[in-house]
């Protein structure tokens, strides 16, 4: 029972900042993504390749978290691009604190995109809100295409799956079309890509979401500040 009001007590924190960061996040327009997945599934190696098709003038961070070394921060950081690590020290997950405690080094003027990369784990992610505006679960082929309904939670949260490393499907004993209908068994509206980094396969359909998904921010926080002149007028 005491263990069971602990987490609680924990989470409700964890609520309040997450709160605190989304509102902060709208107030300066910024596109906030959280990428979940298990440790291998290719989370950095797609947010490379992310990186490496922006221009330099773009307004790009990105928050990395793993339990020891800065080795992401140092392959993402090639791009030029604000990065820092979290790292956590054995804790499964990212959670607000973390989150809020390293934005203090930047201007979130600065920013109009924010990259979330999460600890490799499906399962604490689930519980964390970190303030984003959407989270976006990887799996890749050379997993099981049960694993949407093994770890149901992360799936049901997520706005969007990306099934990476489909190159390698000659070779590997995956059923993409089960992958999907399991993830949208637990979550009917999930969106659903297939990417391949190595060979650029469904790059274009992933930049074409992103793009989308900063065009809908940009239009809401466009429509705020006309209704605020309004309510001012």
């Amino acid at each position: 029972m005491t263990v069971v009001r602990v987490e609680q007590k924990v989470l409700n924190e964890n609520q309040r900042i997450a709160l605190d960061l989304r509102r902060r996040f709208e107030e300066h327009d910024i596109l906030c993504l959280n990428f979940v997945s298990s440790p291998g599934s290719g989370k950095t190696t797609l947010l490379e390749c992310t990186l490496a098709a922006f221009g330099p003038e773009e307004k790009i961070a990105v928050l990395t978290g793993d339990l020891q070394t800065e080795n992401d921060a140092r392959r993402l950081a090639r791009y030029g691009f604000p990065v820092q690590q979290i790292v956590t020290g054995g804790v499964c997950h990212l959670d607000g604190k973390m989150i809020e405690r390293h934005l203090e080094a930047w201007s979130l003027d600065d920013i109009d995109v924010l990259f979330i990369e999460n600890v490799g784990n499906l399962v604490c992610p689930s519980s964390y809100d970190l303030g984003e505006e959407a989270k976006i679960v990887l799996l890749s082929v050379t997993e099981g295409e049960d694993k949407p309904l093994k770890y149901p939670s992360i799936f049901h949260k997520s706005t969007l799956l990306i099934l990476t490393k489909v190159d390698l499907l000659p070779y590997v004993p995956f059923d993409i079309e089960a992958a999907k209908a399991n993830a949208r068994q637990v979550n009917p509206d999930i969106e659903i890509l297939e990417v391949a980094c190595s060979t650029g396969k469904g790059m274009d359909e992933w930049r074409a979401w992103l793009e989308k998904r900063r065009s809908k921010r940009q239009s809401a926080a466009a429509g705020g500040a006309i209704s605020a002149k309004n309510e001012r007028v």
